[in-house]
């Protein structure tokens, strides 16, 4: 399910981060989710991705894409 929202925060050492979904929910992604194979997102951008269970069983944003 395509989910939108804005990156709140994103650790490039790390390459971790939160998306936070416009119904308000914290979802985690990893920058090996983001589109395109930048590894890297800007804190603020307005993006989209697919919502899905991650590898500790969690919801996750996964296929994460910075729109325009």
């Amino acid at each position: 399910m395509t989910t939108q929202g804005v990156i709140e925060a994103f650790d490039e050492r790390r390459g971790d981060g939160v998306f936070r979904s416009n119904l308000g929910e914290a979802l985690y992604f990893h920058c090996v989710t983001i589109a395109g194979g930048t590894r890297t997102i800007d804190v603020g951008a307005k993006a989209d991705g697919e919502r899905a269970v991650g590898h500790l069983g969690r919801d996750e944003i996964m296929d994460v894409r910075a729109l325009s």
